[in-house]
């Protein structure tokens, strides 16, 4: 018997029986074994990897991790939203938001002709996805994904924001980080981002401030 990453004794084939135990859990109650079933379909949000890198800047980090520290984003920055939000909503969206991902991919932000094509397909990824959680959770689920999606109340456009920032950071200090190995100008970067205002304004006026200082950064370097 080998031994895995973790140094725990491993077999050569891992047992995977996702649906066995999703059949199982059915069999004993139905509503549980579909929402174990939707959990197990969330692991694989841990397979899609984003084009940002991780501060140690050794990997891309993943969407299951992107949004946790977006959540966590969302409750730092929280006494800076322009208006007054439900921040256990706010967690909510920000924790579905990326979920489609599983079926769609991430479409990286600043590449707009993929993500105006990638709207279809996140569509009925919403559908699938959501859609195996029994209601009135599952279709509370999907109305938090289509939330997001057009930022119609005041929690979406501050978990926008949050979604914004967080990736900005992170390329912030990494010097450029996927700004640079994509080619990405300030332009586009303050564009995009610059949506954050939307959601808040305090938070933007820092954040601007700091993308202009990495990339006056850049510049010197060039120079």
């Amino acid at each position: 018997m080998r031994r895995g990453p973790t140094g725990w004794p491993t077999r050569e084939e891992p047992i995977v029986d996702r649906d066995g135990v999703v059949t199982r859990a059915e069999e004993l109650d139905p509503d549980v074994g579909a929402r174990i079933r939707f959990i197990y379909e969330l692991d694989r949000l841990k397979d899609v990897l984003r084009q940002t890198l991780v501060l140690d800047g050794e990997r891309r980090e993943n969407s299951a991790e992107h949004s946790w520290h977006v959540a966590m984003t969302g409750l730092a920055m929280a006494p800076f939203a322009n208006e007054a939000i439900d921040i256990e909503r706010v967690l909510k969206i920000l924790l579905v938001h990326d979920v489609v991902e599983i079926d769609a991919g991430d479409v990286y932000i600043y590449d707009e002709a993929r993500r105006a094509e990638a709207e279809a397909a996140e569509r009925a990824a919403a559908d699938r996805i959501f859609g195996m959680v029994p209601d009135p959770e599952g279709s509370e689920l999907r109305a938090l994904w289509d939330e997001y999606e057009t930022r119609s109340t005041p929690e979406a456009r501050f978990a926008y924001a949050c979604d914004r920032l967080q990736p900005m950071l992170l390329n912030v200090g990494l010097g450029g980080g996927s700004w640079t190995a994509h080619g990405v100008g300030i332009e586009q970067v303050r564009r995009i981002n610059g949506r954050m205002v939307e959601g808040t304004e305090r938070v933007w006026a820092v954040a601007e401030q700091l993308l202009e200082a990495t990339f006056a950064d850049l510049s010197s370097e060039d120079g």
